[in-house]
Formats: structure tokens, C-alpha cells, sequence
């Protein structure tokens, strides 16, 4: 799900766009209510399927231009997270991802307000945010990712990335790394004590997010002993920390035992390519939008900036090429490369993280009209195809992860970090085999409509039973189930994310009708959600854009 974050002040000195187009004073709930108060459902439209709801699209605040443009510039007033001159990593909220989650649908709403309004000012303020954003890049600030490398794309850490802490000797010498497989990890200490035999240690793990710790007695620094530390928490994995430890010495008299202390380990820092699709994914769309409409083409500040936007967008695109495999049936996914800053490191990324870069390259095809890009979207389309399952109504269904790779089937230990799987989880006995949820499965949905407009693996049967997923499965009544099989109780929270399933509108117009009604029953507003969050504008923004398609 879209990470909310409720903070409502930014960081001194830290520039803020202007009010955006049309802006004008938020509003409160109760404003908001009686605005919206004239709108009503049919007595049980919605509650036991998908009626059409018995008002006008018209009448809903939801689709009151002044209502989004007041929220849009709240936006930037509270600095909630996703500023779009805020780095992804936690530089400036203490989490990282706010680029990805936040400034990405930010953007995409931009894009989806122009389409159905056809007023520049949308175009100029998302010229002016992509600006604040490609200068936040990691190549831009200097600074590296796990690898020590500097790259044009956007690194995140905490909490979501791995951790590891270097403990030192008493002379302060580097002695020995202790990791941990698990997210959140910048919330793990590591304590030392001496132990109780000569030449020995003890050493405590603690995981605070998760309240998990694991004590290792009697550990030592020789790697002939049977209580060698680097084996002994190897052999003891997994244990509820999931640690391990690397020997940093070169030689074994290279520096003592680590010191007594507590230690506090670092989430390491790794660019995430579902962050990079998140984020491009708009500027590349506003890139095909120039250079497909002559009047737009026609205004020099748009064509030129169309023109170094492609250059970054390829740029960060590129980043993920190291993570690109391919199947003998050609199948085409992301894996998070061995020793890579993640938690399952050398596996295939979730489906949905896979196609959230996917839709870059989709739109990538469509720009430039290179093979390499177009082979890359019918690559992935075909891996996608391959996870769809048909239910019993003609609809989709799918996991989380692909059910041809390591964590949907879980792998064991070798015996040695060397052959293991994954450097930070050698060992994975539970294999995961959730179905996707609806908020991920947008994801999932954008990169399918792209591919279909680039003409590029998926059709319009594909589309039409993505639709029925919705229609079928997703929605209850003027809510939403939680998991794409229509599992899950009716979640609020879900049903919020509806609106993201718009491109399969013009397969069924009932996936309009419904998100709309999800809307005027949940009724969020600012003060309910607790701020206006980038994802909040990127939905209601859908919901204008297809209400006013073809006007």
C-alpha cells in the first residue's frame, strides 16, 4: 500500500513549489460534507453488486476541479512526504520511499488533470515538480548506494532494505560485520559482552520493530573452533533476527575480539526498480504526451524539456539492467542481484515490482521505438500472461510473487554463503503464495494497459478479464476485498486504491461507476486521511479523467 505519512511541517529552508492551477482555500470536512450532501445512492445501489449509482458524475465533489486543486496545493503546504524536492531515501522524514509512493502518483495525477481539463498549468507545474525530482537523483546529491556507486536514479534505505553494523576490535579495528535479513533493520542492536571463557563473547541481537532477540553464547573469533561465530550464526539461521556475520579481518590476527558495546546497524542504502518505475513512469507519459501532439510540440519550453526528460528516464531505466533475466520460454523479470541491500536478495522481485519498471519500459517502446524496449515489454507481458489464471467468471487472478521463482517456492541452505540462494537469507522454509492485493495489483494493471497500447503482449481479452477481476472479484458493495480473488474482508484501506484500476474503464464502465461510489460512501477527506497524500490526488485525478473523457 501507498505509505502515508502525517507529518505537517517541512524541514527549514527547503523550497516548496507555488499553489498549483486553479488553487484555492482546502477545505474543511464539514464544507466538504455539505457540498457533497446532495448526493445520493438508490436505496441499496452497490450493496449486493454493481448497480449503477442513481446521480449524475457531475454532482460528485470527487469530480469538483476546485476541490482537486485545493487539495493539490495542500499538499505542498503540509509537506506530507513526497515533496518532489525530497530525496527517496530518509533524508527527510526518517523513511525513505516518499518519491516512489508519494511524488509519483503526484505526477501521474498531473498528467490525468491536463487530460481532462486540457489546461497547461497541470503540464507546467509537472515540468517544474520533474525538475525538483531529477535533481534529487542520487548522481545529482553525491551520494552512493550499497555498492559505493552514484547513480541517476533514486536510492531508499529505511525501512525498507536490509542492515548490517561493523563491530571493532578494542584497539578499534574492524573485526567482524553483523547482518540481518529483515527490513526495518535500522532498528537492530547488537550488543557485546565478555563471555564467560577466556577468548570467548556474547553477543545479543536485538530487532526492536518486531520485538524480536536472539542471545549467541560462548561465540568465538577462530575459525577453527567449533564456536567460530560467522558458522555458529549461520548454523543457527533462522532464528527469529535472521542474523548472520561476515569475518572483516584478513588474516585472524589481523584484530582481536569485538569490544564490549552496543552497536547500532545501518539500513543500507539500494535503488529499488519498482521506485524507478514509479517515479518515470509519468514523466516518460508526459514525454509521449509532447511529442505526440503537435500544439504541445509547438511550445518550445515543453519539446526541449520532452527531450532531456527521455534522457533521464533512460538513464534511470538503465540503472536496473544488471537485474534484468530471461527465461528460456522468454519470460523477462527483475531479480534483486545476490548480496544486493535486500531481503531476499538473489530472487525475482515480486510481479508487481517487476512491472512497475515495466511500465517505463512500455512506454519507453512507445517513444522511441528501440527493439531493445519493446522486446524487454513482450517479455515481461508473456511473464505476466503466464502467472494469470482463469477463474470461474473469465476473470484474472494471480500472486504476489511469480510461482516459478525462489521465494513462491522456498529454497534451503547449501551449507555455505557461497552456493547459498541469498546472502542475507540462505535459507527459506516457508515458501510465500499469497495472492496479490488490489492496491500492488494496480501496479500490475498500468503496466498491462501500457503494453496493450504499445501493441506489445497484451490484448484485449487480457484487458477485458482484468476488468471482470474488478468487477467480479474486487469490488463488494461500494467497497472493495482486499486480494484480487475477492479474499480478503471489505477493507477501507483497499478500497481508497480503486481509482488506480481505471485503464480497465473503457472494457467495463462499471470500474468508473464503482471507485467513484467508493469514494462518496468512504467520503475521505483531508482531515479523515490525516493529509492530502500524493496517492489520494493521483485517484480522484483518474476519476476526473475518465468522467470527462471525450469532452
Amino acid at each position: 500500500m501507498p505509505r502515508e505519512n502525517k507529518a505537517d511541517h517541512t524541514s527549514a529552508g527547503q523550497h516548496r513549489p507555488g499553489p498549483g492551477p486553479g488553487s484555492s482555500s482546502g477545505s474543511t470536512r464539514r464544507t466538504f460534507l455539505q457540498r457533497s450532501g446532495a448526493v445520493t445512492l438508490a436505496a441499496g445501489a452497490l450493496a449486493g453488486g454493481l448497480a449503477r449509482p442513481a446521480y449524475a458524475a457531475t454532482d460528485s465533489v470527487y469530480l469538483d476541479r476546485q476541490t482537486w486543486d485545493a487539495w493539490h496545493e495542500e499538499f505542498y503546504r503540509s509537506g506530507v512526504d513526497g515533496q518532489p524536492d525530497e530525496p527517496n531515501d530518509d533524508t527527510a522524514h526518517g523513511k525513505s520511499g516518499g518519491l516512489g509512493w508519494g511524488q509519483s502518483y503526484v505526477l501521474a495525477a498531473l498528467l490525468r488533470m491536463y487530460a481532462a481539463y486540457g489546461d497547461t498549468r497541470y503540464l507546467d507545474r509537472l515540468v517544474e515538480n520533474t525538475d525538483l525530482v531529477l535533481s534529487v537523483r542520487d548522481s545529482e546529491r553525491g551520494v552512493t548506494d550499497y555498492k559505493g556507486e552514484s547513480l541517476p536514479a533514486w536510492r531508499a534505505n529505511h525501512p525498507y532494505t536490509v542492515g548490517v553494523v561493523e563491530l571493532l576490535d578494542a584497539s578499534g579495528r574492524p573485526t567482524l560485520e553483523v547482518r540481518v535479513g529483515r527490513v526495518y533493520s535500522s532498528s537492530t542492536s547488537v550488543t557485546v559482552v565478555a563471555g564467560s571463557e577466556p577468548g570467548t563473547f556474547d553477543l545479543t541481537v536485538l530487532h526492536s520493530q518486531s520485538g524480536n532477540r536472539r542471545t549467541y553464547v560462548g561465540l568465538s573469533m577462530d575459525p577453527a573452533s567449533p564456536n567460530y561465530v560467522v558458522r555458529r550464526l549461520y548454523d543457527a539461521y533462522p532464528a527469529t533476527v535472521l542474523g548472520t556475520a561476515r569475518d572483516l579481518r584478513e588474516t585472524p590476527n589481523a584484530a582481536g575480539d569485538p569490544a564490549p558495546g552496543t552497536y547500532q546497524m545501518t539500513s543500507l542504502p539500494t535503488i529499488f526498480a519498482v521506485h524507478t518505475g514509479m517515479i518515470t513512469f509519468p514523466i516518460a507519459s508526459f514525454v509521449r504526451l509532447v511529442r505526440h501532439s503537435p500544439p504541445l510540440r509547438e511550445i518550445p519550453r515543453y519539446r526541449e524539456k520532452a527531450e532531456e526528460f527521455l534522457h533521464a528516464v533512460r538513464e534511470a531505466v538503465a540503472v536496473h539492467d544488471q537485474e534484468w533475466r530471461e527465461n528460456e520460454a522468454g519470460e523477462g523479470t527483475l531479480i534483486w542481484r545476490k548480496g544486493s541491500a535486500q531481503q531476499w536478495d538473489g530472487s525475482e522481485q515480486p510481479i508487481n515490482q517487476t512491472l512497475g519498471w515495466g511500465q517505463t519500459v512500455a512506454e519507453l517502446a512507445v517513444i522511441t521505438g528501440e527493439e531493445e524496449y519493446r522486446h524487454r515489454t513482450r517479455a515481461m507481458a508473456k511473464m505476466l500472461r503466464g502467472q494469470l489464471a482463469v477463474d470461474a467468471g473469465d476473470a484474472y487472478t494471480w500472486h504476489y510473487w511469480p510461482t516459478f521463482g525462489n521465494i513462491y517456492n522456498g529454497y534451503p541452505k547449501t551449507g555455505s554463503p557461497e552456493t547459498d540462494i541469498s546472502l542475507y537469507n540462505p535459507n527459506l522454509a516457508t515458501p510465500a503464495r499469497q495472492i496479490e492485493d488490489v492496491s500492488h495489483a494496480a501496479i500490475t494493471v498500468e503496466f498491462a494497459a501500457a503494453a496493450f497500447r504499445a501493441h506489445l503482449g497484451m490484448d484485449g481479452r487480457d484487458l477485458a478479464r482484468l476488468a471482470r477481476t474488478y468487477t467480479q472479484n474486487v469490488a463488494g458493495g461500494a467497497s472493495a476485498h482486499v486480494r484480487v480473488d475477492g479474499t480478503g474482508a471489505l477493507n477501507p484501506t483497499y478500497a481508497l486504491q480503486t481509482p488506480r484500476w481505471m485503464p480497465l474503464a473503457p472494457w467495463d464502465e462499471q470500474v468508473f461507476h464503482h471507485s467513484l461510489a467508493v469514494y462518496e460512501n468512504y467520503q475521505p477527506t483531508p482531515a479523515s486521511l490525516g493529509g492530502v497524500f500524493g496517492w489520494v490526488l493521483g485517484n480522484v485525478a483518474y476519476l476526473h479523467q475518465y468522467a470527462r473523457r471525450g469532452r
